[in-house]
């Protein structure tokens, strides 16, 4: 049994807990916040084996220059005279390419359906009750022209084994059938699910706790001690813990611990938006407004609209603006739906740790022998929060791994 400490509470860090504990081994989880807020609890709560494509597809450069002229844009990137953001945007430039995303298609495919099958495996378990519905997504579309750019990605994910049934106005309205729908036509992918996240953060933390995980909340880390090649204590604003291996999971925050040990994970935070609709709206399936970049989600009790990716630095300042075009894109594809002023006022934000090649960092740093990277996730940081929990406990249990983890070496070079 090892002595682990998890830098993170997020649905990464609690699933990485969950995994470790179930080993044996003794875990504390250490987060600088009380653990009831952020990206984890805002953000769509999809589990997306269709979501193929990384951020950083060939075209995405274009756009965002196009769209850096536009406050309600969907993607932002905020220029600044870093040098960490100025390398981040060089190596993202350089992962924008068709030869880069057409490796990382089934990477992204095969991690993402692994953790589809972890989350169906707790569903079942008498441990957690909590709320997960396989709907499928659609993907809604108000022009033929994003129709047919979202078809030659279904053609892809056809090709890698999923299936993808490209459907009319007509056809759409099987799966809505209580909406009236504002659409040239949609796409529908069977293979994903979707969760409301703050039930299964809640039911993940109380399990933890009853299973003898020790969290210490509103508690920063502030450096480690190396011995030689290792850590053996973390310090933290009020005590100092030794360890026998640390996770960091520390979403968008994670560059800035890691430097403490001289390593670099290049990382920008990125913001994105949620607006909970009270009111009924009749939508029962997963969508995604494509032209508006917009996640809806039915979840228990009320109705999720998420969206924008904002890159401008660690900041938590809700931009009026961009949560205006998220509440427009509802009223515009469904029609009759107002989101209400005080809907919006209620609107969050959360920060998604994103990579420039799209992938998270998952695995050991060659320079420390006993820390264990997981973060980096983006917008799949929900969907893929299982699968990169059971890796980390197979890196320190030093078991055979599910899935081969070269393609999110935290030492990778871009």
């Amino acid at each position: 049994m090892k002595k682990v400490i998890i830098i993170g509470g997020g649905i990464i860090g609690l699933c990485t807990a969950y995994y470790l504990r179930k080993e044996g081994h003794e875990v504390i989880v250490v987060d600088k916040s009380q653990m009831n807020g952020g990206a984890s609890y805002i953000n769509a709560g999809y589990i997306t084996p269709s979501h193929i494509i990384p951020l950083s597809a060939p075209g995405i450069i274009t756009k965002g220059l196009k769209w850096m002229l536009n406050p309600s844009s969907p993607f932002y990137i905020k220029p600044r005279l870093e040098k960490d953001f100025l390398q981040w945007g060089w190596a993202f430039k350089k992962s924008a390419t068709q030869s880069k995303v057409d490796k990382a298609i089934p990477v992204i495919k095969d991690i993402n359906l692994m953790s589809r099958e972890l989350y169906e495996d707790m569903k079942a378990s008498p441990d957690f009750d909590f709320h997960y519905e396989r709907n499928g997504l659609l993907l809604l579309c108000k022009t033929s022209k994003g129709l047919e750019e979202e078809w030659k990605v279904g053609k892809i994910a056809i090709s890698e084994g999923l299936n993808v049934v490209r459907l009319d106005t007509s056809q759409t309205k099987k799966y809505e059938p209580d909406t009236d729908l504002d659409i040239v036509g949609s796409l529908y992918y069977d293979c994903d699910a979707h969760m409301t996240p703050s039930e299964f953060m809640s039911e993940i933390k109380r399990h933890l706790e009853e299973n003898g995980v020790v969290f210490h909340k509103e508690e920063e880390v502030k450096d480690m001690v190396v011995s030689g090649n290792s850590i053996s204590e973390v310090i933290t604003t009020k005590q100092n813990i030794a360890c026998d291996e640390v996770v960091l999971a520390a979403g968008s925050w994670s560059p800035l611990l890691v430097k403490k040990l001289g390593l670099k994970i290049p990382l920008q935070a990125g913001k994105g938006y949620c607006i909970n609709v009270q009111q009924h709206t009749g939508i029962k399936t997963p969508a995604v407004l494509v032209e508006a970049k917009v996640a809806v989600t039915p979840m228990n009790g009320f109705t999720r609209f998420a969206g924008t990716m904002e890159i401008g630095g660690i900041n938590h300042t809700i931009n009026p603006v961009r949560v205006n075009a998220i509440a427009k894109a509802a009223s515009q594809y469904y029609k009759g739906l107002e989101v209400t002023q005080v809907e919006k006022e209620d609107a969050a934000c959360g920060l998604r740790p994103c990579t420039p090649d799209g992938l998270p960092y998952i695995g050991r740093s060659s320079k420390c022998d006993n820390l264990t990277i997981a973060t980096g996730h983006a917008m799949m940081g929900w969907s893929l929060g299982p699968a990169t929990g059971k890796l980390i406990s197979e890196i320190i249990d030093g078991k055979k791994l599910s899935l081969d983890l070269t393609p999110f070496n935290p030492d990778r070079r871009f």
